[in-house]
């Protein structure tokens, strides 16, 4: 897409613009993002989430006719403006979730992220520019012929429509509004004094102050968050200008559609690893250690990937996986260099998959659980995603900086084009130091019992 917009001065110069397109939207989500969870808290989380989806609706229509990068990237920008659903949505999750089933919940959201992500890369690369990838349905239809890459954003947005009528229709309002309790009449110190609820057992719950939910051990959990959300940020703008550059480069040498296959295939076991798998490591072990373990599947990921370039570069031509992987009658005719890079790539890719269920569904959990009571759910929630945002803007900025100016230059390991992947295995490792300075508290759902947390020690 951003090749067809000319903008870019060469074709080592894409990578930076499309790290500028993608970056846009963490920048304006950074700037509302805690707005719409604080809105949350008082205004409830339901009308919060209808805005943020009609957002997407309006955004994805415009990203989807752009023709030039100016107006992609005020799309994205807008997308990003109100895009404050994923906060939001946590605080629902835990809100109509307890603590026996709180795990398998909060695991759901990262179950739909991964769905959304992998389903949606395969969506553009499998129906971006119709006219040419499928010449005989769609040649003729001029709408895609002068805006190529809207059909696979009409296919989102059929998605948030459908999204919108549930949450019309279907969805209720989960944060529950507890009544003020009334100061008694009568003073006697044999009678209800104003500190004494109404009802046994009852208390009025209020909202904290930033001062005191910024406790020793939420610092602690929030900078591992920031750290690993960053490495994550750049593996997910590197895999693709990996898997597309030329393995001259130090790439693979993809087509987009076997860019789009690759990230399906490697998604298969999400679905286990997030509804089965998931809930019954944290049950046994908690979420901190399952945090710990996704990182540290994360690292030889990083290591490497990169060196699959040299498996393809072997091959007598650049890899073509869109004439292997669409034409079911070539896949029997694959080379054994073929056969063996495809399978080391889908190994790594679901041990990709497996680290991120792990880490991203743990640290939702921990942030959930360090909330001292439910009516601060959507501040800490929008203080988690305020961090990923920031991570999104930096992450795919320095991804494809390190890659471009990686692959302009000739130096020897680590300099070469491995370089942005051994940053990304640095930044998860010293995230996963960082964990071994939490307490195991953080594996127990503070406001279940809607009382602020102990003062911290540092």
């Amino acid at each position: 897409m951003v090749a067809d917009f000319k903008v870019a001065k060469s074709p080592k110069d894409i990578a930076f613009y499309a790290s500028l397109l993608f970056a846009s939207f963490s920048v304006c989500q950074t700037m509302t993002v805690m707005y719409w969870g604080r809105l949350s808290d008082r205004i409830g989380r339901r009308p919060v989430l209808m805005i943020g989806l009609t957002g997407y609706l309006v955004s994805f229509l415009m990203f989807g006719v752009s023709r030039s990068f100016a107006w992609a990237l005020t799309a994205r920008c807008l997308n990003g403006l109100l895009a404050g659903n994923v906060a939001v949505i946590k605080s629902v999750f835990a809100e109509i979730s307890d603590d026996t089933n709180r795990a398998r919940m909060m695991a759901l959201l990262p179950l739909m992220w991964n769905i959304g992500s992998v389903g949606g890369a395969a969506i553009g690369g499998l129906f971006a520019d119709p006219v040419h990838q499928y010449p005989n349905i769609f040649g003729d239809v001029k709408i895609f012929q002068v805006f190529p890459y809207l059909l696979p954003c009409l296919i989102g947005c059929s998605i948030t429509v459908f999204g919108l009528a549930m949450g019309i229709f279907k969805l209720e309002e989960t944060l529950v509004r507890e009544p003020p309790v009334r100061k008694p009449t009568v003073s006697s110190s044999s009678l209800a004094t104003e500190a004494t609820a109404l009802l046994p057992g009852a208390e009025t719950i209020k909202q904290h102050t930033v001062w005191d939910l910024l406790t020793p051990t939420v610092i602690r959990v929030m900078s591992t968050n920031v750290v690993m959300c960053l490495a994550v940020a750049m593996c997910d703008q590197a895999y693709p200008i990996f898997a597309a550059s030329d393995p001259s480069d130090g790439g693979l040498g993809f087509a987009s559609r076997g860019i789009g296959i690759s990230m399906a295939i490697s998604s298969v076991a999400v679905l286990y690893l997030q509804l089965v798998a998931y809930p019954r490591l944290e049950r046994k072990h908690g979420a901190l250690w399952c945090y710990r373990k996704g990182q540290i599947m994360l690292i030889p990921f990083c290591l490497a990937l990169p060196f699959l370039s040299m498996l393809a570069s072997r091959l007598e031509a650049s890899i073509n996986s869109q004439v292997v992987l669409s034409m079911p009658s070539t896949w029997m005719n694959m080379t054994a260099d073929e056969l063996v890079l495809w399978v080391l790539l889908i190994a790594l890719l679901l041990a990709r998959t497996t680290g991120m269920v792990l880490a991203f569904t743990s640290i939702n959990l921990l942030t959930v659980n360090l909330a001292p009571s439910k009516s601060d759910l959507g501040f800490m929630n929008g203080a988690q995603q305020l961090a990923m945002s920031a991570t999104r803007i930096i992450g795919p900025v320095l991804a494809g900086s390190v890659w471009s100016w990686s692959i302009k230059h000739t130096f020897l390991y680590p300099f070469n084009s491995h370089m942005v992947w051994v940053l990304c295995a640095v930044l998860t490792g010293l995230s996963l130091q960082l964990t071994y300075k939490i307490p195991d508290s953080v594996n127990t759902f503070a406001a279940g019992s809607c009382k602020p947390q102990s003062t911290e020690q540092v």
